[in-house]
């Protein structure tokens, strides 16, 4: 079990923080906290940061005791207090800081200004990038300790130094292959990113933050090539809907991530980048002989082993959590629906989805802040109007799992000696957290819900061509299945399957996804029975585990595919040598809600998190030697 995650190398807890030294942007203003006596000098209220827009960036224990109404506790709130030190209960401005009387005895004291700085993000010491999370970057450039283009060079040198370097020299040991390209111009968007910040504050929740995505996302400032040498040019001239969201929280998109081609499967082979008829495989950062999973195993591995702050990957039938399960992450698969998928290069649109693959359900909701949006273009996402809260990190709250119904399927869980282990000691900490655990033996129509196949065997054709024709650039001369076999540059074993699916009419298509087609049918008949299943047991979410160590687990990760429903997937250990297999080898555990239940999803997953800190960082990773 690892350490509790750290900001800059010091432990931190989301609840009863040790008293410290504060430390504001600029070094502007201090609060010194010793033996319960605090000497406060006011910031000049020019050099206060904006607030952050867009509602709630921290977790509730960092905002629940804002003074000045701007969803944080800043230097003004601090200075707020002060002015009031003495008030009482009853007095006219009582109000104004009640809610800051922590101990409750109906006076502020110097006690109650302590514990109100605590409630800061902010500085206690030198910036450490591995592990670091995005509140951790934040406060950082917040305090001037570092800046986004110094984390954005660090992360590039990382990436040189560790990525296409054979790290491990154990036998089978292989390079991760996590990148595919980096960006020229990412250095240039962080500096602008600095000058941001320092003309307005903290703007955005990811602003300056470093990340990778998938390279099946539209980028206009580096090629997409879908993981397939026959794409090396594929330059568009915009961007996909979602990184049009992650621009503009921001964020600084750092590289491209690989992937198993055309995001086929899960071992995570591809084509881009090589000489035709080579392909590269994506390694686990914890054990390089083992793969980092897929589709989006670039993303997994290049997140766990700190080459970027936090990533996106799609899923279509696991592609998110095979990763995340494999690689020791939250990854979280929103509903069909929440996110655009204009401009992501498909696999099956009845089931795709964009989502965010992180190192804690923290991380994981800021940047799923940035990419809801109603969007012509995508037309299913008109189903979320209405549906989507002011932030996604309301809903971090450690108590979470507290008098919630969860249901296990039993026929999930499997034999596998770590899986099993794994999840009896994960039933028991939902049941510690005051969650009541609900068995659930399978029915045959739940089961069929399982079985449905994926949509990319009669979908890949009719989606490629269209995405093709709307946004492949005009230089790429293989635009069609049958032209990238012709082209000779793809992973040489997927000569068959591209044969086979570039020869899928229209009218199989259509019986297939079509209006009325049997896949189309299926999926809308098991999320009416997985929804009716939760309602009739007054279940808040269904949890199974993931996978197995480095390995599938029977159809568990369909149901979130073939319901549309939203699943996150968050550590839940570790093997050990007495289970037999790989020791060290991480396994999920999945929490699957009602459509568009995401805040409620992450708050379940929080609460766990917050209980456990499982995951662990990768020794053969470390911090480079400056």
């Amino acid at each position: 079990m690892s350490t509790t995650p750290t900001r800059f190398g010091k432990a931190f807890p989301m609840t009863s923080p040790s008293p410290r030294t504060l430390r504001t942007a600029a070094a502007i203003g201090t609060a010194l906290i010793i033996t319960g006596t605090v000497a406060i000098v006011a910031p000049a209220a020019s050099a206060e940061p904006a607030p952050v827009p867009g509602g709630l960036l921290l977790a509730p224990y960092y905002t629940e005791l804002d003074l000045t109404g701007d969803h944080q506790v800043t230097t003004a709130d601090l200075t707020l207090l002060t002015t009031h030190l003495g008030a009482r209960t009853g007095e006219a401005d009582w109000a104004t800081v009640a809610k800051a009387d922590t101990d409750q005895d109906g006076v502020i004291t110097v006690h109650d200004v302590a514990a109100l700085s605590r409630r800061m993000v902010y500085n206690d010491g030198p910036f450490s990038l591995v592990e670091a999370s995005v509140l951790d970057m934040q406060a950082a450039m917040n305090a001037g300790v570092t800046s986004s283009v110094k984390i954005t060079q660090e992360y590039l040198d990382r990436i040189a130094a560790y990525d296409r370097t054979q790290i491990d020299q154990g036998a089978g040991g292989r390079p991760l292959n996590s990148v595919i390209n980096t960006n020229k111009t990412a250095l240039a968007a962080a500096a602008t990113a600095d000058a941001d910040r320092k003309a307005h504050g903290m703007t955005g929740p990811l602003l300056g933050v470093p990340i990778v995505v998938k390279d099946n996302y539209d980028t206009r400032d580096m090629p997409t090539t879908g993981g397939c040498g026959c794409w090396d040019n594929n330059q568009t001239s915009t961007d996909a809907a979602m990184v049009t969201g992650m621009r503009k929280a921001g964020a600084i998109i750092l590289a491209k991530a690989s992937l198993d081609e055309f995001a086929f499967g899960f071992v995570s082979e591809f084509s881009a980048g090589q000489p035709a008829g080579s392909s590269l495989l994506v390694a686990s950062p914890y054990n390089t002989t083992q793969s980092a999973g897929g589709s989006s195993g670039g993303t997994g591995a290049a997140v766990s082993a700190n080459l970027a702050g936090l990533g996106f990957g799609t899923d279509t039938g696991g592609s998110i959590r095979i990763p995340s399960t494999y690689n020791q992450l939250v990854g979280i698969r929103p509903t069909v629906g929440l996110a655009s998928r204009d401009g992501i290069i498909p696999l099956a649109l009845s089931q795709d989805t964009g989502g965010p693959i992180a190192r804690s359900v923290t991380d994981a909701a800021i940047a799923l802040d940035t990419v809801p949006g109603i969007d012509p273009a995508d037309p299913v996402t008109q189903s979320q109007a209405g549906k989507v809260p002011t932030s996604y990190t309301a809903s971090l709250n450690k108590d979470a799992l507290k008098g919630k119904r969860i249901g296990v399927v039993t026929s999930m869980i499997g034999t596998n000696a770590t899986t099993v282990r794994l999840f009896a000691q994960a039933r028991a900490t939902l049941e510690a957290q005051g969650a009541t655990v609900v068995d659930i033996a399978p029915t045959a129509d739940f089961n069929r819900v399982l079985a449905e196949g994926s949509g990319s065997t009669n979908e890949l054709n009719h989606d490629l061509n269209n995405y093709a024709a709307a946004h492949l650039a005009p230089e790429v001369t293989a635009r069609s299945l049958a032209q990238i076999v012709d082209s000779g540059k793809f992973v040489p074993s997927r000569r068959s399957t591209y044969v086979q699916r570039g020869a899928i009419t229209e009218d199989t298509y259509q019986a297939w996804a079509g209006p009325q087609g049997s896949h189309t049918l299926q999926l809308a008949a098991g999320k009416t029975l997985v929804t009716g299943m939760m309602n009739d047991q007054n279940l808040d979410a269904l949890v199974y585990p993931s996978g197995n160590p480095y390995a599938s687990l029977g159809t568990n990760m369909r149901l979130s595919p073939n319901t549309g429903m939203p699943a996150i997937t968050v550590p839940m250990g570790q093997s050990i040598a007495a289970d037999g297999g790989p020791v060290g080898a991480g396994v999920n555990l999945e929490f699957l809600g009602r459509d568009f239940a995401e805040g409620p999803l992450i708050g379940l997953a929080y609460s766990f998190e917050q209980a456990t800190h499982y995951r662990t960082t990768p020794a053969l990773y470390p911090a480079l030697v400056k």
